[in-house]
C-alpha cells in the first residue's frame, strides 16, 4: 500500500462512526443511513469498499483520497466548528501553512482547515471541512500528495457543496 493510501486510511479511521455504514449509491449520488447525501465526483474516483468513514474515494491519477462522515450527536454538534475541523488532522505531524476560515454550505455552518505535514511517513496537503446543524457533524476530508493537491480541490470543493440533509435514513 502506498503512504498516501496509508495515509488516508489513517484518516478515515479517525472519521470512524460506529456501526454505521452506507446505505447505497444511486445514479452518482451517496445517500447515507445517517440522512445526508453527498455526489460522488467523476474524473476517475472509485469508492473504496470497507472504509471506516462513511464514504471513501480514491483516486490513482493523479493520486488523493476524499472522506465524508457524519456524527448524530447534539453535545458534539454545539462545538465550535473550529474545534471540529482540528480534530480531523490529529494524525498529522510536521503540519505548515495551516490556515484555518469559517464556512457556510448550504445553511450549515463550519469551518475549513488547508495544511501541509506528513502522515505515515508521506508528504501530503490535507483539506478539511466541518459542518454542522443542530443535530449532527458533516466531515469532508481530502489528502493527497503535495504535488498533486492542486488538481483534486475542484472535485473536493463540489463534493462538500453537494451535502444535502434529509436524504433517505
Amino acid at each position: 500500500m502506498s503512504p498516501v493510501w496509508r495515509a488516508g486510511a489513517s484518516l478515515a479511521a479517525l472519521l470512524a462512526a460506529a456501526g454505521c455504514t452506507a446505505d447505497r449509491i444511486e445514479r452518482g449520488v451517496f445517500h447515507s443511513q445517517k440522512g445526508y447525501a453527498v455526489s460522488v465526483p467523476g474524473s476517475g474516483w472509485q469508492v473504496t469498499r470497507d472504509s471506516e468513514a462513511d464514504l471513501e474515494l480514491k483516486r490513482t491519477a493523479p493520486p488523493g483520497g476524499m472522506l465524508a462522515a457524519a456524527t448524530c450527536d447534539e453535545r458534539i454538534a454545539r462545538r465550535e466548528p473550529e474545534r471540529l475541523v482540528r480534530h480531523l488532522t490529529f494524525g498529522l505531524k510536521h503540519r505548515a501553512d495551516v490556515h484555518t476560515e469559517p464556512l457556510t454550505v448550504g445553511g450549515r455552518t463550519g469551518a475549513r482547515s488547508t495544511l501541509r505535514g506528513t502522515l505515515d511517513g508521506a508528504e501530503v496537503a490535507v483539506e478539511a471541512v466541518s459542518l454542522k446543524d443542530e443535530r449532527c457533524v458533516y466531515d469532508f476530508l481530502y489528502v493527497a500528495p503535495v504535488a498533486a493537491f492542486e488538481s483534486g480541490r475542484p472535485d473536493f470543493q463540489a463534493f462538500v457543496e453537494s451535502l444535502t440533509v434529509g436524504a433517505a435514513r
